[in-house]
């Protein structure tokens, strides 16, 4: 039979030997279970190992606070250290150790990719002559960056867009500046050929350039063997630049022309093709070179042979072009050649001076085929957008504020600037806006004293 003794009071040595006998219990036997000594081993390694997480858990908080661990795990208290970092911030990377200001490590310099804390200089380092890689014959050797050699496939496209860019801001030093970075080798002669050819295909004022832009680079950049060399293939590419350009003899003639005045290519090269040149082309060439060269003897200058870009004529000299170009179109009524020629002055921002001369021919000139003839101009230029709508509305309103002046001198310049106007908004050529904003001079006037004061419409 069982009996219940927990609640009965036992004497001194059955307490002695009970509590011998549940710490032997304690120790064989765990949940319910009954374990051998290598069980008993494997649980006391469990405890010390449990015992360890927890205190390496509080010494991370509390660092230099919180107890050590003995060689046979037994805890023991460790002196009372103030903490380095608070409890809540994580992930600090400052020294836990308690030694130190808590500064970083280095003083900063540290950490991946860092060669050193922020503005510190290095002097130069000492060569160690003891050191089994030293070489005493480069202990005083210079090194610079050197650019490989431009190669023939690369050339073209490389040196075009430097060409192109001074198209636009027609800077010669620059261009010097790039080509000089630039390790030409043998290419260095292809330079005004390729110049030249783009600058067939632009523009007059762009082919002027291209004449300064080879006059500055001969000497400082090109030799002039190079300029004959590069000339010398211009000429006997011209077969193949007449299909993109049909004028190019005679433009290349000029460029050799301007060649020789600017001194980049010697007087006798013109002669030294005589009696060995086949190409008909080749032949024009220089026929046209040297008929203008024969021309500079009688005074003509061959300097500015192209003419000077749009922007950077006198203002003056833009409004004769004009004149002239307008009394050309009266002559021969050839509406395109006219085009052309507006389009060849460069000058979209000044295309209401041309808008304000013609009306203005329009009310100085007698009967109605200046008249018509500008109308049907100022149309065609509107509707190709050849001159824009700000420009038109621009040199109709300047008209509109000079038309008092302009009577002065052509008593019906009223009448006719009415008639014109609403003929250009019939047409299309202004909106309404324009034509609403055209002046009107009083119709009404005392005829005579002799009238009796009647007041009669003028009539024209």
């Amino acid at each position: 039979q069982w009996l219940d003794l927990s609640d009965s009071f036992v004497s001194g040595e059955e307490d002695n030997g009970g509590s011998l006998l549940s710490n032997k219990n304690i120790n064989n036997e765990i949940n319910g279970n009954w374990l051998s000594s290598s069980s008993n081993s494997i649980h006391e390694a469990r405890l010390k190992a449990k015992a360890k997480r927890r205190l390496r858990k509080n010494s991370s908080r509390d660092s230099g606070r919180g107890d050590s661990l003995s060689d046979n795990g037994d805890a023991v208290r460790g002196t009372a250290v103030a903490p380095t970092s608070p409890k809540s911030k994580l992930l600090d990377r400052k020294s836990r150790l308690g030694k130190g200001r808590g500064l970083p490590k280095k003083g900063g310099a540290g950490g991946k990719g860092v060669w050193g804390r922020s503005g510190e200089v290095y002097g130069p380092e000492e060569v160690d002559e003891k050191d089994p890689n030293y070489d005493e014959a480069q202990e005083n050797c210079v090194y610079e960056t050197v650019a490989p050699p431009l190669e023939e496939k690369d050339f073209e496209k490389t040196v075009s867009p430097i060409v192109q860019e001074y198209f636009e801001h027609g800077d010669t030093n620059e261009v010097a500046e790039l080509l000089a970075e630039l390790n030409l080798g043998p290419m260095r002669s292809e330079v005004p050929s390729l110049a030249v050819s783009l600058a067939l295909e632009a523009k007059a004022s762009h082919r002027e350039l291209t004449s300064r832009l080879l006059a500055d680079l001969c000497g400082s950049v090109l030799s002039r063997s190079d300029m004959e060399s590069s000339f010398d293939k211009l000429l006997r590419e011209l077969p193949d630049l007449v299909l993109d350009t049909p004028g190019a003899p005679q433009l290349v003639g000029q460029f050799i022309a301007r060649a020789v005045s600017d001194q980049i290519l010697s007087k006798s090269y013109i002669e030294s093709y005589k009696g060995r040149v086949g190409c008909q082309y080749t032949r024009a060439a220089l026929d046209r070179a040297a008929v203008l060269l024969k021309m500079t003897m009688g005074g003509l200058r061959i300097d500015n042979q192209w003419g000077a870009g749009g922007g950077q004529r006198p203002v003056m000299q833009l409004v004769k072009e004009m004149n002239l170009l307008l009394k050309e179109y009266i002559l021969s009524g050839d509406i395109k050649e006219a085009e052309r020629c507006l389009r060849d002055l460069e000058v979209p921002h000044f295309h209401h001076e041309f808008v304000y001369e013609a009306i203005v021919m329009v009310l100085e000139s007698k009967g109605d085929k200046t008249f018509k003839m500008v109308l049907q101009l100022l149309k065609a230029l509107s509707a190709s957008s050849s001159i824009t709508v700000d420009q038109m509305r621009r040199g109709y309103e300047r008209v509109y504020m000079d038309i008092a002046e302009i009577n002065i001198d052509v008593p019906r310049a009223y009448f006719i600037l009415e008639q014109f106007v609403d003929q250009s908004f019939n047409t299309g050529v202004i909106d309404v806006k324009i034509r609403d904003l055209c002046p009107c001079r009083g119709r009404k006037r005392f005829v005579s004293e002799g009238d009796g004061g009647v007041v009669k419409l003028e009539s024209y």
